[in-house]
């Protein structure tokens, strides 16, 4: 039984004293590294004391990162929020660093969460349910647990969140900042402070259960008749503030074996579902599922038939958000502008908003052409690499390397003096794009998106 299984926590380490203690030791030492390998290059070239400052910088954010690591917790989401958007703001050593911490975290004992859910639902309602006491996954803030009703084998999976997470957060989050600028790693700047709120919240949105429930259901009523997903049904007499009781829906992982060795006719299919999702988000329900994390998706295989469909299955609604209209006409009129290639269109589209007024036209003009590259593969492929094109037309995302050209252009705007943090809402239409495009390369989509977005422009 699991009660014996080794390498499960007893406990989970959310009190102030001991998280304060482990983490400014670590900036202390950090900061004392970077200081003494700064004194070290005092007569070094500028460019040696560059490359220096970069190799210590990404040494010591990897330490830091370790550290992050062993505490676990918010501890862990804030780090992983921070590599996700940070990269406006926060060095590249730093992020990359960020980017190793991993959510699949060693699980709770058993014992703790059947003492927490039994709290939670009370014996009535927990006395009704088999639960398995070995998690289907764990995560920095939950683990998942599979369970039968008694009275008729409904499957259900229990979301359970560890006790003291949420009272944490805060605490963990000025801890994290405090621990980055002892060790001197990020900026000190107005836009880290903002970033800083924007996380908070986040985390806060990410431990509300009522809210997720209430997306879910939001996004299952959106999708209902829609033969090509599945939202999976939430039991409110199973659910409180600390526990999601939610239908277990069967899938396989987007990036398995199961789906590369699908037809291609089948992986397009599922590309073509998966684009349609980012469509109606932007221009349809003004919300949008923000975490590009493949662990939020699985595919329940059909035969590939109209009648037995591949179908996409949406997990974990925690990371949804919904966006002011003014910020929404923006995305679309950028979009529009972008799809027809219309130089003239984007920059009348970016007068009045406070990012794009910032920064000099010729600047504009740059991420115009960045704009013009994102939506390649819906507009005007002409200028794609000639491997990116299969003969009756459609794109070859595998091959078109669209999400590194993207980047490398994104990197190349953003290095100018000029530049100035873009509004959050555009960066988590941004990451959410990018996510997309990543499974597009994944399952080898070979697509013409183009009548898609045309139909969503024309209708918008």
């Amino acid at each position: 039984m699991s009660e014996h299984t080794p390498n499960k926590l007893k406990s989970l380490k959310t009190g102030g004293f001991e998280r304060r203690w482990s983490l400014a030791k670590a900036s202390l030492v950090a900061g004392t590294r970077l200081a003494t390998s700064s004194a070290s290059t005092l007569f070094s070239s500028s460019s040696e004391k560059e490359s220096t400052r970069k190799r210590v910088m990404g040494e010591q954010a990897e330490y830091l990162v370790r550290e992050m690591g062993k505490l676990k917790g918010s501890i862990v989401k804030i780090g992983q929020m921070m590599a996700l958007y940070g990269e406006h703001f926060l060095p590249v050593e730093v992020t990359r660093a960020l980017h190793q911490l991993n959510d699949n975290t060693v699980a709770l004992h058993w014992e703790v969460i059947e003492q927490l859910l039994m709290v939670e639902l009370g014996d009535k309602r927990f006395d009704e349910l088999i639960i398995d006491p070995e998690p289907l996954g764990a995560a920095s803030l939950a683990q998942v647990h599979r369970a039968v009703r008694k009275s008729d084998g409904t499957e259900l999976v229990l979301k359970v969140q560890y006790p003291g997470v949420a009272d944490a957060i805060d605490s963990d989050l000025s801890l994290v900042a405090q621990m980055m600028r002892l060790a001197r790693v990020v900026p000190q700047t107005r836009e880290f402070e903002e970033w800083l709120e924007e996380v908070r919240l986040m985390m806060h949105r990410e431990v509300n259960y009522p809210q997720e429930m209430e997306t879910t259901r939001l996004f299952r009523e959106h999708l209902k008749n829609d033969h090509r997903y599945i939202v999976p049904r939430i039991y409110p007499d199973y659910s409180t503030e600390k526990v999601i009781a939610m239908s277990y829906e069967h899938g396989v992982p987007i990036n398995s074996n199961a789906i590369m060795t699908l037809s291609q006719a089948r992986r397009n299919k599922l590309a073509e579902a998966s684009l349609e999702i980012c469509c109606r988000e932007v221009f349809e329900w003004g919300e949008m599922q923000t975490d590009p994390n493949f662990g939020n998706y699985l595919v329940r295989l059909g035969d590939g038939s109209e009648q037995h469909p591949d179908q996409i299955v949406l997990l974990d609604f925690g990371a949804v958000r919904d966006f002011p209209e003014d910020l929404l006409a923006l995305a679309r009129g950028l979009t529009r502008a972008a799809f027809h290639r219309n130089m003239d269109a984007m920059l009348d589209v970016m007068q009045g908003h406070d990012f794009f007024q910032s920064i000099p036209v010729e600047i504009r003009r740059g991420l115009a052409e960045l704009f013009f590259l994102a939506v390649e593969p819906f507009s005007d492929m002409s200028e794609a690499p000639p491997e990116a094109l299969a003969e009756d037309g459609s794109y070859i995302w595998a091959k078109a390397n669209l999400h590194n050209r993207v980047m490398a252009k994104a990197a190349k705007s953003a290095a100018t003096r000029h530049f100035t943090v873009p509004p959050k809402e555009l960066m988590f239409i941004s990451r959410k794009f990018v996510g997309a495009y990543t499974f597009m390369t994944v399952i080898d989509a070979q697509i013409n998106s183009r009548p898609m977005l045309e139909h969503y422009l024309q209708t918008a």
